[in-house]
Formats: structure tokens, C-alpha cells, sequence
């Protein structure tokens, strides 16, 4: 539990260098990007699933490339619930996310070997 907790955290200061290397993706605060990187999990673990499964025939044809739109996409939605989270385009979008999964690769990585509480 408090390795998720601890990756939220995380995320949230991802989405907030994300906006601040790349202008396209603007968020007004620390808050903000919680509640947005909550929001994007979210969207990647219940909505992602569902049409990555619809739309497997383009993806298969592009060779996986249509991945990239489907995650932008939940970028894209995300910022459009989020008060105080805008991504200006789609492109914005497809940029932010490439740039915001390259961050979660990171953090995963980093909190791979990260164990809380007794060692057994």
C-alpha cells in the first residue's frame, strides 16, 4: 500500500516535470497533477484494457504504433476532467504521454527493488 502511495507521489512530480520541459501540457499545481496522475492510472486500468482489445486489428497493422494514440488519448481525457491539468492538442497530447511513460518506466524501475516493512 504505501508503495502505491508512493508511486502516486511520484507520478504526480512526473506529470509536473512534463509540464515543465514541454509547454503543451500545463498544470497549475502540485494538487493538480495528484489528481491528474490518479485520474490517468485509472483511466489506464480500467478504460485502456477495453480499447486496446477493440482496436487490436490497427494496432496489429501499424505494428503497435496505434499503442501511442491509445495512450495519448487517455492523456488527452484526462486533461478534459481535471481542472487546473490542460494538454493545448492532441499533439500535445501524443507528446506529453510518450514523455509522461517514459517517466513512469523510470519510477517503476526504481521501485522495483523497494520493499516496505520487515524483510522476511
Amino acid at each position: 500500500m504505501l508503495k502505491l502511495l508512493l508511486k502516486w507521489l511520484l507520478s504526480a512530480c512526473a506529470l509536473l516535470a512534463v509540464a515543465y520541459l514541454y509547454s503543451g501540457v500545463q498544470v497549475s499545481g502540485f494538487g493538480a497533477a495528484m489528481w491528474a496522475a490518479l485520474f490517468i492510472g485509472l483511466l489506464n486500468a480500467l478504460v485502456r484494457p477495453i480499447l486496446f482489445i477493440l482496436t487490436l486489428p490497427i494496432t496489429v497493422l501499424t505494428l503497435g504504433l496505434f499503442f501511442f494514440v491509445l495512450n495519448a488519448a487517455m492523456f488527452y481525457a484526462a486533461s478534459g476532467v481535471i481542472d487546473g491539468f490542460h494538454v493545448r492538442s492532441f499533439g500535445a497530447a501524443l507528446l506529453g504521454s510518450i514523455l509522461y511513460s517514459i517517466a513512469g518506466v523510470i519510477i517503476d524501475s526504481a521501485l522495483e527493488g523497494v520493499q516496505f516493512g520487515p524483510r522476511r
